[in-house]
């Protein structure tokens, strides 16, 4: 059976590392190549790296809308998708036999999008998972071949569960292709009306708004962590909280108040009372340190988040 894979970032590289030892992957169709860090190198894909580690065609469309005639020729009996970054035409949707699914890392109809994992987390959600589904013109809505759920953690955060998806999605695709070669398949179509949507996260999200209760907060970190990073201001300098606890304790302080600073952390007045300890902070310029490596920089009754300047 010959295949074609479809995928761009780390999340695809494990799926297209299982493809290749189970069947023919004929073409690797990925982003075009992109200019990374301030230097802005032109980088490839990690997926174009894999690929090209194996000596397989890659192709890189701009815009696979208007630019896909050169993939339908190459006449593939099924196409696999992972975290590809465009929405597929028509055309290429009908051309294999087996036609195109996609590996998508949320239980859908939960979290469609581009940040599946990062909401959920944000979310406080308990359980994610794999869907591997049908792919349709609409964002990640076809019809559902198979799926499975994990847990997450209270120590899970984006990079521990990027890992834990991406491994499953690659378990869940062979058991899941073959069911199609043998005609085992049943999709069961998603429910529309129950849909949640996770967008690509957009810069005004990574910031902490502390009428946010600590738990939310919590999450928020856990969900931004270890990319793109949720951050605070501190006299009018930008801080980054890469680790954050929820505590028991109670306060009425107004959100943003720094409580006290201790060899624990930095405790800040939350929403509806609550109280967060931040244990992992990163100054503009600096080094992430231990928050209470910091604390005599933290004035007491201070307010964290209030002072707005990009300078």
């Amino acid at each position: 059976m010959n295949i074609i894979f479809m995928g761009t970032p780390d999340f695809s590289v494990p799926i297209l590392k299982t493809l290749l030892d189970h069947y023919t992957v004929i073409a690797v169709i990925t982003q075009p190549d992109r200019p990374v860090g301030r230097k802005r190198v032109l980088t490839p894909s990690p997926v174009k790296v894999e690929a090209e580690k194996h000596g397989i065609q890659v192709l890189q469309p701009e815009k696979i809308r208007d630019d896909y005639a050169d993939i339908v020729a190459l006449k593939p009996d099924l196409i696999v998708t992972a975290a590809y970054g465009q929405i597929v035409p028509r055309a290429l949707l009908d051309a294999p036999e087996l036609g195109c699914i996609n590996v998508h890392a949320s239980l859908l109809p939960k979290y469609r999008g581009g940040a599946p994992i990062h909401q959920a987390i944000i979310d406080g959600e308990k359980e994610t998972g794999i869907s591997i589904m049908y792919m349709e013109e609409k964002l990640d809505a076809g019809d559902v071949i198979s799926k499975k759920a994990i847990p997450i953690h209270d120590q899970d955060d984006v990079g521990t569960m990027h890992a834990k998806l991406s491994q499953l999605g690659a378990e869940l695709l062979i058991p899941t292709i073959e069911d199609l070669r043998e005609k085992r398949a049943n999709p069961v179509p998603q429910v529309h009306e129950e849909a949640t949507f996770a967008p690509n996260i957009r810069r005004e999200q990574e910031e902490l708004q502390w009428d946010k209760t600590a738990q939310q907060l919590a999450n928020q970190v856990r969900g931004m962590r270890p990319w793109p990073g949720a951050f605070t201001w501190m006299d009018g300098k930008r801080l980054k909280v890469w680790a954050a606890m929820a505590t028991d304790e109670r306060t009425s302080e107004q959100p943003g108040v720094i409580i006290r600073a201790s060899k624990e952390g930095i405790y800040v007045a939350s929403g509806e009372g609550t109280i967060l300890c931040l244990q992992n902070v990163q100054l503009a310029g600096k080094k992430a340190v231990d928050a209470s490596l910091l604390a005599h920089q933290f004035t007491i009754s201070n307010h964290l988040g209030v002072q707005h300047d990009e300078g």
